[in-house]
C-alpha cells in the first residue's frame, strides 16, 4: 500500500474512532441508503465512486443501495431525491449538481429526520451530518503551481487560457480560487477565461477552438491551458490538435482519468491531480451505515459546523505514474499501455 492510501486509510480509521464507531451495527435488509451522483461526463463517478461505494456497503452488511445519476440536471436530481425519501431511505449520500439548488433536498431530508452525507461537493445549506471531500482550494493551487513551474522551466513567453468548471459546482469555484491565487501573481497573462457549463468537454473544445483563432497571430501565442478537470483538458487538447497547433501548450487537468494518464504518457497533457477516490467512497459508505444504524460519527475537522474529512491529493506527471495510480491499483500498466501508447510507455519507463 502506498503513502497515499496509507494516509487515506488513517483518516478513515480516525473518523470512525472519533465517532465511537467500533462497530457499524447489525445488518438490516430493511435499511436503504441512497447514493445520488451528479453526472456521468466526468468518468470517475460511474467508474470509481459508485462501484467503490456499493462494494463497501455490501461488505458491511445486507443493506440496499438506491442509486441515481442526475446527468447534470438539478431538477432531475431533485426528483430522484424525492423518490428516495418517499421510498423510506435511512440516509442520503448526496453529490449535488447545483450546490445552491440542492439545499431544498437537504431541507426535505431534515424534515423527515433522514441524515445527509454531502459527498465530494458541499451542499450550500441545510443541516448536514457529514461532509467528505478534498481540499478543493488546494487542488487549484497545486494545478496552478504545476502549470506555472512548467512554463518557467520551458521559458515560455505566451499567455494562458483558463478553463474553469461548471459555475453551479461549488468545488469548481474553489478550484478557480486556488488556481488564480498562483497564476495571477505569476506574471503570465490570462488571455481568456471560461466557466464550462456542465463540465462539458464538448463545450470546452468549442471555446478553446475560438480562442486559438483569436490568438493565433499573437506574439508568444498560447503557452498554457489551465483546465479544471481532465474532461475539459481533453476537450482543449482536441481543439488544439484539430487546429494543428504544434508544439502543444502545457495543459493540466484533474481526476486522474485513464484517458488523461494516457495523454500524459504521450506528452499531450502535462499533469493531473490524483485524489483518493476509493477512500472517499468507502468512508462515505461507512459513515452512511453508521448514521443509518444510529451511531455517531466525527470528522477530522468541521465545515460550517458539519463534521468533515478531507482526503489526500497528489500531483501526477509522467515521472510518478508508476508510484501513484499504478501502485495504488487504480489502473494496471496493461490498461494504460494499449498498443497506441506502448512505445510512449516504454520511453517513460512504464512497463
Amino acid at each position: 500500500m502506498t503513502r497515499i492510501l496509507r494516509a487515506a486509510a488513517a483518516l478513515v480509521a480516525a473518523v470512525l474512532l472519533l465517532g465511537g464507531c467500533t462497530s457499524l451495527g447489525a445488518p438490516d435488509d430493511s435499511i436503504k441508503i441512497a447514493l445520488l451522483l451528479p453526472e456521468s461526463k466526468t468518468a470517475r463517478y460511474e467508474s470509481f465512486d459508485r462501484p467503490y461505494f456499493e462494494q463497501r456497503i455490501a461488505e458491511l452488511g445486507d443493506y440496499e443501495v438506491l442509486y441515481s445519476n442526475a446527468d447534470q440536471d438539478a431538477a432531475k436530481q431533485q426528483s430522484q431525491a424525492e423518490a428516495a425519501l418517499a421510498s423510506g431511505v435511512s440516509v442520503l449520500v448526496l453529490d449535488p449538481v447545483d450546490s445552491a439548488a440542492a439545499v431544498s433536498i437537504v431541507t426535505a431530508a431534515n424534515a423527515q429526520g433522514v441524515p445527509v452525507v454531502s459527498y465530494d461537493r458541499l451542499v450550500g445549506g441545510g443541516r448536514l451530518d457529514f461532509y467528505v471531500s478534498f481540499d478543493n482550494k488546494r487542488v487549484g493551487e497545486l494545478q496552478g503551481a504545476a502549470l506555472v513551474e512548467k512554463l518557467d522551466a520551458d521559458g515560455a513567453g505566451g499567455g494562458i487560457l483558463v478553463l474553469n468548471g461548471s459555475p453551479t459546482d461549488g468545488n469548481a469555484i474553489q478550484f478557480k480560487e486556488g488556481a488564480h491565487s498562483v497564476i495571477d501573481p505569476s506574471g503570465y497573462e490570462i488571455l481568456a477565461e471560461f466557466d464550462t457549463p456542465d463540465w462539458s468537454p464538448d463545450k470546452a473544445q468549442e471555446w478553446v477552438a475560438g480562442q486559438i483563432t483569436q490568438f493565433a497571430g499573437r506574439s508568444g501565442g498560447i503557452s498554457g491551458v489551465y483546465a479544471a478537470n481532465d474532461g475539459t483538458a481533453g476537450g482543449a487538447i482536441a481543439a488544439l490538435k484539430a487546429a494543428n497547433v504544434s508544439p502543444l501548450p502545457v495543459v493540466i487537468g484533474q481526476d486522474a482519468e485513464l484517458a488523461a494518464i494516457q495523454r500524459i504518457v504521450a506528452g499531450d497533457q502535462y499533469m493531473t491531480i490524483y485524489k483518493a477516490m476509493r477512500a472517499q467512497a468507502e468512508l462515505a459508505a461507512e459513515v452512511a451505515v453508521a448514521l443509518a444504524t444510529g451511531q455517531p460519527v466525527s470528522g477530522k475537522t468541521e465545515t460550517n459546523g458539519t463534521p468533515t474529512t478531507l482526503l489526500p491529493i497528489v500531483v501526477v506527471t509522467v515521472e510518478n505514474i508508476m508510484d501513484t495510480v499504478v501502485a495504488d491499483g487504480l489502473y494496471t500498466v496493461a490498461e494504460i499501455c494499449t498498443p497506441e501508447y506502448a512505445a510512449a510507455c516504454i520511453s517513460a519507463g512504464i512497463e
